[in-house]
């Protein structure tokens, strides 16, 4: 299976899916979007025998999240905007719903639905100087991607609420104090090799034991799921179609 805007790897009894687009700071088009949801698809095909998922990427960002002129199709036309809905909830539950562990390396920007993705993982590996943010409202739009699910997961309703509705960023030292992280490493280099590391440590355990586990955590996550991800995916829609948005994401690219 080839790919574009990922390299998607198999050894061990772990898989890698890395982000190979860094002169686009590995953004989530809706290329990347589909790309990731069939290497996803293409994992769960080969469970039991991989038994473990690293999410990682080149560059100097993780991934900086969605693709301003996508965002102005989609405020003009809503066969773009239910296609955006439908990948946003593919991506999601393709993660959340995987019956192996996914661990997550951050080596260095993680924003909007890449920071979603990333603290979505079961494991998530961060350098300390990383920066982490959801920063949806900044674009003026809602935070539906699935970040309100993972971020309240990881850190509680009330902090989430705070960095969610102002897009603020956090370094991932402050995320791995919070719970948002729960692996710290000093340097970016060494993001992936630990997240490799762990995988391996998963892989090497028997596997009905994990993927039980694994599943049973999903049954918490996709709970919450059913509380607010097709709601929240509503009103980002709502805000993608709103007539303001043009004017903030010329004022944004201009920056």
């Amino acid at each position: 299976m080839s790919f574009e805007t990922l390299a998607l790897t198999f050894a061990e009894g772990v898989a890698e899916i890395r982000l190979i687009r860094p002169d686009l700071l590995n953004r989530f088009d809706m290329s990347a979007h589909i790309e990731f949801v069939r290497a996803l698809e293409e994992v769960a095909t080969r469970v039991p025998e991989i038994r473990a998922l690293v999410l990682s990427a080149e560059g100097r960002a993780f991934s900086a999240g969605g693709d301003f002129d996508e965002m102005l199709e989609a405020h003009a036309s809503r066969a773009v905007r239910a296609d955006m809905v439908k990948y946003a909830k593919a991506v999601f539950y393709g993660v959340a719903e995987l019956p192996i562990p996914v661990v997550s390396a951050i080596h260095g920007a993680a924003i909007g639905l890449g920071a979603t993705i990333a603290t979505l993982s079961d494991i998530v590996v961060a350098w300390k100087g990383a920066k982490i943010a959801d920063t949806h409202v900044n674009v003026g739009l809602a935070a539906g991607d699935g970040g309100i699910i993972s971020w309240s997961q990881s850190i509680g309703v009330n902090r989430a609420k705070r960095y969610l509705l102002t897009g603020d960023i956090i370094t991932g030292e402050q995320a791995y104090e919070w719970g948002l992280v729960t692996e710290l490493v000093d340097n970016p280099e060494d993001a992936a090799p630990r997240a490799r590391s762990l995988a391996a440590r998963i892989a090497a355990l028997p596997p009905a034991g994990i993927t039980g586990t694994k599943r049973a955590f999903a049954r918490i996550t996709g709970l919450l799921a059913t509380q607010s991800l097709s709601a929240g995916l509503e009103y980002e829609m709502e805000a993608m179609a709103s007539p303001d948005l043009p004017a903030t994401l010329q004022k944004l690219k201009g920056k």
